[in-house]
Parts: C-alpha cells; sequence; structure tokens
C-alpha cells in the first residue's frame, strides 16, 4: 500500500509562515486499529506535506489528539508563526478552547503535551469543520491504518 508522504522543498525555499493544517484520527473498532492522517498548506492552499501513519490499538479520541500533536510538530518544525488547524472533531476543539475539561486519563498527557507545542507557535487557532470539509486529513488517517496489514 502507498503511504503518502509528500514533502516538498517549497518550505524550504522560502519561509512559511502561515500554514493551514487539516488532521483526522480514526479507530476501528474504537478502541481497535488506528491512524492519523495531517494535510499540511500554504496560505494559498498549495499542499506542501501529507503524512498518513498507523499508531497501533487506539481509541478515536486518543488518535484525534495524535493528529494535531503531530501537525503541531510539523508546524513547529516549518518555524510558522500563524497556523490555522481544522479537524472534525467537535470534542477536540472543544477541550482546547476551554468549552469541555479534559477528564480522560488516556487524553490528559496528550492534552499537556499538545498545550507544549501550542505554546511554541506564535499564533494559532483551531476550527471545526464538517467531515465532508476534512476529507484530505481522513483519507491519510485512513490509509494509516491501512498500512498496518
Amino acid at each position: 500500500m502507498h503511504q503518502p508522504h509528500h514533502d516538498t522543498a517549497r518550505h524550504k525555499q522560502k519561509d512559511v509562515t502561515d500554514l493551514v493544517i487539516h488532521t483526522d484520527g480514526a479507530s476501528r473498532g474504537n478502541p481497535g486499529k488506528a491512524g492519523i492522517g495531517v494535510a499540511i498548506f500554504d496560505k494559498h492552499y498549495h499542499l506542501l506535506e501529507e503524512i498518513c501513519k498507523f499508531i497501533g490499538e487506539s481509541t478515536n479520541n486518543v488518535a484525534e489528539y495524535q493528529a494535531l500533536i503531530l501537525a503541531a510538530q510539523k508546524a513547529v518544525a516549518y518555524k510558522a508563526r500563524k497556523v490555522t488547524f481544522k479537524t472534525d472533531s467537535e470534542l477536540l476543539v472543544r477541550q482546547l478552547n476551554g468549552a469541555y475539561r479534559v477528564k480522560s486519563q488516556n487524553i490528559l498527557p496528550l492534552y499537556h503535551e499538545l498545550t507544549i507545542l501550542l505554546g511554541k507557535i506564535p499564533e494559532w487557532t483551531i476550527q471545526h469543520v464538517r467531515r465532508e470539509d476534512n476529507v484530505c486529513a481522513d483519507t491519510l488517517a485512513n490509509q494509516g491504518i491501512d498500512t498496518s496489514r
């Protein structure tokens, strides 16, 4: 199975400081085989990088967090100054915006890791998008699961 990982030289040629990053986590069984997908675009929606990854047995919520952690790590590596994260996980958005408390012991360490990473990005926002508006990351997350075979 082909595993997309398109890392163009575009970000090495010029300073890409404004990013839009779509993320998704998927689990077949919940818990079950899980994968994450991250699609990184510049502010003009030119694709910079796609990542799909199998993360083992996990829940959907853990996969969603792991996808966003990877996205934040990539944003820091790109030295991004402004990032818009887009996810179809309403729970993730509400927890990061402070509307919901993080109670799950499985999620709490991921939440702390994520907030540390986000603190390294000067300006960031997270937006909830409909599933049909997050197809790029959803497809990658499912491809991540498929790489486990």
